[in-house]
């Protein structure tokens, strides 16, 4: 499949009848800043729980998410951290920073079939975030951290078990990340991949088959299937 796009057309996702999408940094622009007050949050409970000063504990963390897909699952493994009280360290962060994108809301309205959330955040920031952008009423389910024993993106288990457990054909579904190596094991499924945000078009992955900067000019765009 090729990631290019004709000059009079856009991506042909006429095959897709289910859509499936990442939550932060993929149904809002990554310049929000939302995921910056993430990380520093991150950052200050890993020196809470290992004594390390900022600069040791953000590296700490960068490499747990390196090796585990997840900082969480690193903490649990090495330090016996409690996924309940981690993820609590979220739910109080201000959303105010994340607009109300009308245009966004009416792109995945129009999408036609199935519509997923797969993320790697708990289900309190999921819920939160969805309806902040008013598109919890546009997803059949949510897929997140703790609905595969914490099992994270990328490990491919955790999506045998979403796609498993709903049914998904994978040669019919899209997945929309905002990380690539999130991508692979979709890809290797036969997923169609798109990746999105601002460093999309500097990948060249081959199991990424569409790049885009923004979501919801993409999804106008695109070649949808017709129903007769």
């Amino acid at each position: 499949m090729s990631p290019d796009l004709g000059q009079d057309r856009g991506p042909d996702l006429s095959h897709v009848t289910t859509w499936l999408f990442d939550l932060d940094d993929t149904l809002y622009p990554a310049e929000s800043g939302l995921m910056a007050e993430v990380v520093r949050r991150m950052t200050q409970y890993v020196m809470q729980v290992t004594g390390l000063p900022y600069d040791e504990a953000f590296r700490l963390q960068k490499t747990y998410l390196a090796e585990h897909g997840i900082t969480l699952r690193g903490l649990m493994l090495h330090h016996g951290v409690d996924p309940a009280e981690f993820a609590a360290v979220f739910h109080d962060i201000s959303l105010d920073i994340l607009a109300h994108d009308p245009q966004l809301v009416a792109a995945i309205a129009a999408l036609p079939g199935r519509r997923l959330i797969f993320t790697n955040a708990d289900e309190i920031h999921a819920q939160r975030v969805l309806d902040r952008l008013g598109l919890t009423h546009l997803f059949e389910h949510v897929a997140h951290i703790g609905s595969y024993d914490y099992t994270p993106k990328p490990d491919p288990e955790a999506f045998r078990r979403l796609f498993a457990d709903h049914s998904l054909a994978p040669a019919q579904t899209a997945f929309f990340e905002d990380s690539e190596r999130n991508l692979k094991p979709a890809a290797e499924m036969g997923v169609t991949t798109v990746l999105v945000g601002p460093h999309a078009a500097a990948s060249t992955a081959p199991f990424v088959h569409f790049r885009t900067e923004r979501l919801t000019p993409f999804l106008r765009a695109a070649l949808l299937r017709q129903d007769p």
